[in-house]
């Protein structure tokens, strides 16, 4: 068989393996977004998984700021988005490790929060641009709450079943974080809002992301509120997991 014709055949079985990958990844990513991903897959994420991930992290990240008027130079490049799931990922690692959740890896946590970052593909909709105002308030209230909802749904279900954690661990593993994320949204205020604590929402400079920072506001003070039981919680149930885990040993 002559070289060119067996070079053609190389190439294009490779181009058809790596068509067979490329249809595998959005299967299982289309069974991942809803909830129908198997143990077995949750459990075998390689490079790619993450490469992937990183990669729609970034774009959802450039989507949410590519018609903000007042966006910085990093989100309008999407790196903050990357940023963020790095140290987010930390933190939940950090988080699980002191549950005393021993097989709980970095490289799995920080590639399944990746994933989750699909639904925020809603933010890229200019809703602003063929709404009043007011709607585009209303109709990013509900992006806010469908991609939460979504998105803490989506790694609650990775966390039950790739670590088989009882319901009280994951809400107590959940809750830390969740309220760290939504101080620090508040605070760093990405979105630029202009907002006075007694007079609330300045009219004269109104967005359509005023109604979600009034919403990012009300949850702060809540997880103000509820920060100390929750912290307790976490530390009894920290020690409680540690010396059972001992005496297993």
């Amino acid at each position: 068989m002559p070289a060119e014709s067996i070079y053609l055949d190389n190439k294009l079985a490779s181009a058809s393996l790596n068509e067979t990958r490329i249809i595998k990844m959005l299967q299982f990513i289309l069974r991942y977004l809803t909830f129908r991903s198997s143990n077995d897959e949750l459990m075998q994420l390689n490079r790619t998984h993450l490469l992937v991930g990183l990669l729609f992290t970034w774009l959802v990240g450039v989507g949410r700021y590519w018609d903000h008027p007042n966006a910085e130079i990093l989100q309008y490049m999407g790196v903050g988005s990357v940023i963020y799931v790095f140290v987010l990922a930390a933190i939940f690692w950090l988080i699980l490790k002191g549950l005393a959740v021993v097989q709980a890896t970095y490289f799995g946590l920080l590639t399944m929060i990746t994933l989750t970052s699909f639904p925020a593909i809603l933010y890229a909709i200019p809703v602003e641009r063929f709404m009043t105002l007011e709607a585009a308030r209303s109709a990013n209230v509900w992006f806010l709450a469908v991609v939460a909802i979504w998105r803490v749904a989506l790694f609650a279900t990775y966390l039950k079943r790739a670590y088989k954690l009882s319901a009280w661990v994951l809400i107590v593993s959940m809750l830390l974080p969740l309220m760290a994320i939504v101080s620090s949204l508040f605070v760093l205020n990405l979105e630029h809002v202009v907002f006075n604590i007694m007079a609330g929402i300045s009219e004269s400079t109104g967005s359509a992301n005023d109604e979600v920072y009034e919403i990012v506001f009300t949850l702060t003070l809540l997880s103000y509120l509820g920060i100390l039981p929750v912290a307790i919680a976490y530390l009894t149930t920290a020690i409680t997991r540690w010396v059972q885990l001992k005496k297993k040993a």
